[in-house]
């Protein structure tokens, strides 16, 4: 193999843009890596789905709607997230079966109930995570735990915490348990977010989530997720100030990315 095999490669082997060569060096690349291989072959699966509800004729849906399907596959393909490829795929299956009537579907084709996505179980703990550290933080008989180890943190748990901004103070650090295992709760303060919480757990799936704002119970919540840790930053402050400090957090990753765990 002359060339490392990039992910860009493996987007174009998905999408049929490889020539042999190249194909073949991909190919040896995954031979050598059965759980790389799984996920590529379920893109691959998905893509022909895609690809095969398109080809099916159906006379009550409109032009407009076809083609904006169009769009969002090649748009999915570049974005190469499984879960979500899934859902298109679905919509797609849905729409070529005439399953869903044309008042049902949106500017894109795609009904508001399959929009409006539930945000993932861990940020319900992580908002539940925050009430007790709140808890904590009124009762004086509770010490407070400032002493923040990364390292240690990540050697307990398997937990990759980003890096904080230099303006945020660590009031207090807890482990929590939780429905998918050990989780990490930093309780931090800022001028920008006033008091919020930083919580971080391994949810049991690998993904790559982009920072997402949502409200639980009327408090405001950004999260993200980076391979095998899930992260959300949870608040009662101004949610645009809180959602660009998880932007922070998030592209904290990029010079220091995280160790396979």
């Amino acid at each position: 193999m002359t060339d490392p095999v990039t992910d860009t490669d493996i987007l174009s082997y998905v999408d049929d843009q490889l020539d042999t060569s190249r194909r073949i060096d991909v190919e040896a690349y995954l031979a050598a890596r059965p759980e790389e291989a799984a996920r590529v072959m379920a893109d691959l699966r998905l893509h022909d789905e895609l690809r095969l509800a398109l080809s099916v004729p159906s006379y009550a849906v409109r032009p407009a709607t076809t083609e904006a399907a169009r769009r969002l596959q090649r748009g999915l393909l570049r974005g190469r997230i499984t879960s979500v490829l899934q859902r298109a795929a679905a919509v797609v299956m849905f729409v070529g079966a005439g399953w869903i009537a044309h008042e049902a579907i949106g500017p894109f084709g795609i009904s508001q109930s399959i929009a409006s996505v539930q945000p993932p179980a861990y940020v319900e703990e992580a908002v539940r995570a925050h009430g007790t550290s709140l808890l904590r933080a009124s009762m004086t008989s509770q010490p407070k735990v400032s002493d923040y180890d990364p390292a240690e943190i990540l050697s307990a748990t398997a937990i990759t915490m980003p890096a904080l901004p230099r303006d945020w103070s660590v009031r207090d650090v807890q482990i929590y348990p939780s429905r998918f295992g050990p989780s990490v709760e930093l309780a931090v303060h800022s001028d920008s977010i006033g008091d919020a919480s930083l919580f971080a757990v391994r949810p049991g799936t690998f993904d790559v989530v982009k920072p997402t704002q949502t409200d639980v119970g009327g408090t405001a919540s950004s999260y993200f997720q980076i391979g095998n840790v899930a992260y959300a930053l949870v608040g009662r402050g101004n949610p645009k100030e809180l959602g660009a400090s998880a932007r922070k957090l998030a592209d904290s990753f990029i010079d220091h990315p995280p160790k396979e765990t």
